[in-house]
């Protein structure tokens, strides 16, 4: 999963950089959605009805990134990024992709335990794949919420990095993953 892939290649192929930008929006939303379930109780089963398919969503489309990613070209990182950068960002980005697979499980196995119906589409249900357990829905529903704080805060490393070189030291890190086209450096 290195980016340190050696090509000519300025920046991710189409459908990486796509899958990507379509993550980012999923995930900020899904992050929206749940500080608004803990802040808003009057809008919470509204909340809970989109946070639940978004949820399975996140899941269908890290797996289809994880495989799309290894079936890719990846271009280089910059010169610029020294071997320990390199390393904290692969570290980041194994943390990132472990999350956004691992919390959608966590919460269905979640919903499974306490018995909670699982709609995603008017009767479209997703099975249970937990046994019925308060201590379990008490346990998931702790490690959900600790590890939704771990990916907002993965989150915002994965973008305070992306400012940094892009501001800072102008390595042309943003366009390697940039929605447009980048020129050749």
């Amino acid at each position: 999963m290195s980016s340190s892939t050696t090509t000519g290649r300025p920046q991710f192929n189409g459908s990486m950089r796509f899958l990507h930008w379509l993550m980012a929006a999923m995930v900020l939303t899904m992050l929206g959605i749940g500080v608004a379930m803990v802040a808003s109780l009057g809008n919470y089963h509204l909340l809970v009805s989109i946070h639940r398919p978004l949820g399975i969503a996140i899941l269908i489309v890290v797996v289809i990134r994880f495989v799309n990613r290894h079936f890719s070209t990846l271009p280089p990182f910059p010169p610029t990024m020294s071997s320990q950068e390199r390393f904290v960002a692969h570290a980041s980005e194994v943390l990132l992709y472990t999350l956004l697979f691992v919390l959608p499980l966590i919460g269905w196995g979640m919903l499974s335990a306490a018995r909670y119906p699982i709609v995603l589409f008017g009767s479209l249900h997703l099975f249970p794949i937990l046994p019925h357990s308060v201590m379990l829905y008490a346990f998931l529903r702790r490690t959900h919420t600790i590890l939704a704080y771990l990916l907002f805060l993965a989150f915002i490393a994965h973008f305070g990095a992306i400012l940094f070189h892009t501001l800072v030291v102008r390595d042309g890190m943003l366009s390697r993953m940039a929605p447009w086209r980048a020129r050749a450096r």
